[in-house]
């Protein structure tokens, strides 16, 4: 009997020792995990609280802690956005920064090229020029692309161009060039319209025996607004008529002011016909290239633009793509517009198959759900599961906003705020004389702080293209007694670009002096976005509360205006400073949802307080 009681002790005291060492073997293993990390900790745009606990080496329950001082409410699998955890961080004293970033919703939509490409310095290596090649219409464009294709395409690619597919790279002296095989300058700016830079290198025809036509100076207004370097491929010089001095002069009058008359600008001699100073032209294009020194990071997710797309009655959907940063593999998942895909297969201009494309190249691909636009972005992405979501942003983005062109509203604000140095004019006229009186009269508008600049002048109806120039270039476009179609009104309509035509001179002025002056600008309009009923109460100290709250009407918006009612009646007046939707930070919140709202007042909320978000808008009356 007292064998068994000393058993039963011995047995109890070996299970305490078991527990206590498993528990000290339990700290030592979290005590691995949970080192606070040396040096500067690569952090995605989001990740989970547990995940960031991991890669920082930080107890989950002291980051826990630390996110509800900061008033954010979460789990471990909750997901949280870089900068909240850089706040945290910083209170723990580790150091993070954000690994290579995607494209936001904003980013895509707009088109914003230069906020997608930007990367660090370190990361970056050479890549080919990219060329357009813009001038008349029948001033040899077409020609000089096929003596360049068929001269310089790269050695061992049997069977030379086999199909079009709108850009192509060419092989000179052991470095590529690309390019453009677009329609000309009208393809070129309605990209630009939607806020893409396809171009590095303008190369503009000029036949030697005909000089400077009416489509060339558009051509080269196209350019100079686009803000990249132009070099002139004077064609035909073969030809017994042709006069190079004479168009050196043209040029001259018009902005462009050749190096051998002591300005900037090359101006070589070809013959497409016998192939006379392609080599030279090509070897500008280098040492232009050279000067602007073109590089890209060729390790990262592809960031590209839509050169052409049509339906491949054999392989559905197919787009050209040029590669702007980033490889390009084959099963890459992307998106395009709001059109989503993976790469299935990438074709050259030789009908050769690739497996990659690298920063500057262009190929055709399939393995699209739709046919893209022109001038779309693609993005690729790690997971169809992003790319999902981002299209439902953008659809959002899609109903929000419309055209990529400045309503006066904006240009009046950009005006005044000091963003734009210039009111961009696009100028058509009936007649010369018109012209020339109507520019004269533009060039005496004077003001201290901002400038008119007229982008583009000629005789004749507004065209297309006038307006995506405008869009492009975020101007208007202002007519002086000629005729604007509907088709016109339409397109301008749908880019958000302001196009007004008049009859008399005075008029035309004095709305261009109110534009500049904001005399167009009305009061502000109070527009109401939503309610919301208080629903608890999380946190509350000094000014700053944090609410539960479900969305009654329209919706609420980040850092918009708010009133407070209690039984009806105004109580007090707050900014929303924070929204959240679950576990998730949000910009708005739609209609019988519920969120959390971090709220800047001095009334101190109740449950079933009515909050109301409005918002003020300027509204400015058009020309």
């Amino acid at each position: 009997m007292i064998e068994d009681e000393e058993q039963k002790r011995l047995r109890k005291k070996e299970r305490e020792e078991e527990t206590i060492e498993r528990k000290l073997l339990q700290k030592k293993r979290q005590d691995q995990i949970f080192v606070k990390k040396e040096g500067t900790v690569e952090l995605p745009d989001q990740l989970s609280v547990k995940e960031f606990a991991e890669k920082i080496g930080i107890p989950t329950s002291q980051i826990l802690a630390s996110l509800v001082k900061n008033g954010v409410f979460a789990n471990l699998n909750s997901t949280i956005d870089f900068e909240t955890f850089q706040l945290i961080a910083m209170e723990h004293e580790v150091e993070v920064k954000k690994t290579e970033s995607t494209a936001t919703s904003e980013m895509l939509f707009e088109g914003n090229l230069h906020e997608l490409l930007k990367d660090d310095a370190g990361n970056l290596t050479p890549r080919p020029p990219v060329i357009v090649v813009i001038g008349h219409v029948d001033h040899g464009k077409t020609s000089i692309l096929d003596r360049i294709r068929k001269a310089k395409v790269a050695e061992g690619e049997a069977g030379g161009i086999t199909q079009h597919i709108g850009a192509y790279q060419i092989d000179k002296n052991g470095r590529f060039i690309t390019f453009l095989d677009t329609p000309g300058h009208e393809s070129f700016t309605a990209m630009r319209a939607r806020g893409t830079k396809t171009a590095d290198i303008a190369i503009l025809v000029v036949a030697a025996d005909e000089g400077v036509k009416p489509q060339t100076i558009e051509a080269i207004h196209h350019a100079q607004e686009a803000g990249i370097p132009i070099i002139v491929a004077m064609n035909k010089i073969d030809k017994q008529s042709a006069n190079p001095e004479r168009v050196k002069g043209e040029l001259n009058e018009n902005g462009l002011h050749p190096e051998e008359w002591g300005g900037t600008v090359p101006v070589i001699p070809v013959s497409a016909h016998s192939g006379e100073g392609i080599d030279d032209l090509l070897e500008i294009v280098l040492l232009q290239a050279d000067l602007l020194d073109l590089r890209a990071n060729p390790n990262r997710k592809t960031v590209g633009t839509v050169i052409e797309a049509h339906l491949d009655p054999s392989v559905g959907p197919v787009a050209t793509i040029l590669v702007n940063t980033g490889t390009l593999r084959i099963k890459d998942p992307f998106l395009i517009g709001r059109v989503k895909g993976r790469v299935k297969t990438m074709i050259d201009a030789s009908g050769k198959s690739l497996k990659e494309i690298t920063p500057g190249g262009a190929a055709q691909i399939s393995g699209i759900d739709e046919i893209p636009t022109p001038g779309d972005i693609i993005q690729v992405f790690d997971n169809e599961k992003i790319i999902h979501k981002k299209i439902d942003e953008l659809k959002a983005l899609h109903y929000l906003k419309k055209g990529m062109g400045l309503g006066v509203s904006q240009i009046i604000d950009k005006l005044q705020h000091g963003e734009m140095k210039f009111l961009k004019i696009v100028l058509k006229a009936d007649t010369n004389g018109s012209l020339e009186a109507v520019k004269q009269s533009i060039d005496k508008i004077k003001n201290p702080n901002v400038g008119v600049k007229i982008i583009h002048a000629a005789v004749g109806a507004v065209s297309d293209t006038d307006v995506l120039m405008a869009a492009a270039s975020q101007g208007i476009v202002i007519g002086f007694n000629v005729i604007i179609s509907p088709r016109v009104s339409r397109i301008a309509d749908k880019e958000s670009v302001e196009v007004q035509n008049y009859d008399i001179i005075y008029n035309l002025i004095a709305d261009i002096e109110k534009i500049l002056t904001g005399l167009l600008e009305p009061e502000l309009v109070e527009v109401i976005v939503g309610t919301s009923i208080v629903r608890q109460i999380f946190f509350t100290k000094r000014k700053l509360m944090i609410v539960g709250c479900k969305v009654e009407s329209g919706k609420m918006k980040l850092k918009s205006k708010t009133r407070v009612f209690r039984n009806d009646e105004k109580i007090g007046d707050g900014v929303i400073i924070g929204l959240q939707h679950f576990d998730k930070k949000v910009k708005e919140v739609e209609e019988n949802q519920e969120c959390g709202i971090q709220f800047e007042s001095d009334i101190p909320l109740e449950v079933g307080d009515k909050v109301e978000c409005f918002e003020l808008e300027k509204r400015i009356r058009t020309l």
